[in-house]
C-alpha cells in the first residue's frame, strides 16, 4: 500500500512538473506601464501552440500635458526557463489616439511594436510579468521610437 501511495504522489508531482512548464490557454488582466506617463491597460493572451500565444492590450496614457488610448497586438514566443518561470519575445503593432492638453492637438497614430520579458505562474491560477516594450511610431507627429516598461497580474483559465 505505501508503494501505490508513493507511486501516485510520484506521478502527481510530475505531472505538476510537467503542467508548469506549458503556458495557460487563456489568461486576463492588467498591465501598467510607464510610456510618458502612467497607463493602464485591460491585458489578454490566447495560447496558439505549445510554446506561442498572442496578447491582446486595450487602454490609456496619461501624463500631464497628454492622454492617450492604445490597442495592441503582439505575437508572442515563449520559452520555459527554471521551476514556474518562462521568458517570452513578441512582436506586433497597434493603433492609437492621443491628444495633447495644452494646445489642443489631437492625432490617431499606428506603430510597430516588439516585447521581451519575463513571468512567473503561481500555483494558483495567477501569472505575473515584468515586460519591455520598444515602439516605433508610423504616423506624422506619433513618430519615432518609444518604450514601455510594465508589470502585469493575470488570471489563467
Amino acid at each position: 500500500m505505501k508503494k501505490i501511495v508513493f507511486l501516485f504522489g510520484l506521478l502527481l508531482t510530475v505531472n505538476l512538473s510537467v503542467n508548469s512548464q506549458e503556458i495557460s490557454k487563456n489568461a486576463i488582466g492588467l498591465r501598467f506601464g510607464d510610456n510618458s506617463g502612467f497607463g493602464a491597460e485591460i491585458s489578454y493572451q490566447h495560447k496558439l501552440e505549445s510554446a506561442n500565444r498572442v496578447e491582446i492590450n486595450l487602454g490609456f496614457r496619461d501624463n500631464k500635458n497628454v492622454n492617450s488610448f492604445k490597442a495592441t497586438g503582439i505575437y508572442q514566443w515563449v520559452w520555459s526557463l527554471e521551476n514556474r518561470f518562462n521568458w517570452y519575445a513578441g512582436i506586433g503593432g497597434g493603433v492609437g489616439s492621443w491628444k495633447e492638453q495644452i494646445i489642443n492637438l489631437s492625432e490617431t497614430f499606428i506603430f510597430g511594436t516588439g516585447d521581451i520579458g519575463i513571468e512567473y505562474n503561481f500555483e494558483i491560477p495567477l501569472l505575473i510579468s515584468l515586460d519591455f516594450r520598444p515602439e516605433f511610431g508610423l504616423s506624422d507627429l506619433y513618430k519615432g521610437y518609444n518604450t514601455d516598461i510594465a508589470i502585469s497580474l493575470r488570471y489563467q483559465f
